[in-house]
C-alpha cells in the first residue's frame, strides 16, 4: 500500500472515530405491533433522566404527556410489545392511561400480547359501567414497582380503535 493511500485510510478511520464520538448514546425504545403494522417511540426527554428514578411528579406528568406516536387497532386485534433488554432488567408495566394492564413489574421478559379490548374498555367509576374508548394512551412504564415510586422512565404510544 503507498503511502498516500495509507495516509487516507488512517484519516478516515480518525474522521469516523471522532463522528462516534460525538454521538449520543441511543435511548431504549418500545415496539407496538398490532397486525403488520408497527411503531416505535421512545421516552419524551422530560420522562428519561438517564437511568436515574423519576420525581414522582415528573412521572405523573409524564403519563399526561400527548404521545407524539400513533397506531390504528382493529376491534379484536392483539397489542404486542416489545421493549429493550435494558428495559426488562428493571422490570416495566403497561398502562392503559393511568390503568394498569399488568399487576406486577414484567421483569426480564422482553415481550408481552395484550387484547385490545382490554386497552380500551373504561370503567367508570361512579357507575361502575363500562364504556368503549376511541382511543387511548399506552403508557410503558420502566419500573420495578406498581406505585409510581420507582419508575425510571415513561414511553408512550396513541392507540386508535377503529372498527
Amino acid at each position: 500500500m503507498s503511502i498516500r493511500r495509507a495516509a487516507t485510510t488512517l484519516g478516515a478511520l480518525s474522521l469516523g472515530l471522532v463522528v462516534l464520538t460525538a454521538c449520543d448514546k441511543p435511548t431504549a425504545m418500545a415496539t407496538v405491533t398490532v397486525g403488520g403494522r408497527t411503531v416505535q417511540a421512545e421516552a419524551a426527554d422530560k420522562c428519561y433522566d438517564g437511568g436515574k428514578k423519576l420525581a414522582q411528579n415528573v412521572f405523573l406528568a409524564c403519563l399526561q404527556v400527548t404521545p407524539k406516536h400513533h397506531i390504528t387497532v382493529p376491534v379484536g386485534d392483539q397489542v404486542r410489545i416489545g421493549v429493550d433488554p435494558s428495559i426488562a432488567d428493571k422490570g416495566w408495566l403497561i398502562a392503559s392511561g393511568t390503568t394498569l394492564v399488568t399487576p406486577e413489574p414484567l421483569k426480564d421478559k422482553t415481550y408481552w400480547s395484550v387484547d385490545s379490548e382490554q386497552l380500551f374498555n373504561q370503567q367508570d367509576p361512579t357507575t361502575g359501567g363500562t364504556t368503549t374508548a376511541k382511543q387511548v394512551t399506552l403508557n410503558i412504564v420502566e419500573s420495578s414497582d406498581t406505585t409510581g415510586e420507582d419508575s425510571f422512565r415513561v414511553i408512550q404510544v396513541n392507540l386508535i380503535r377503529s372498527n
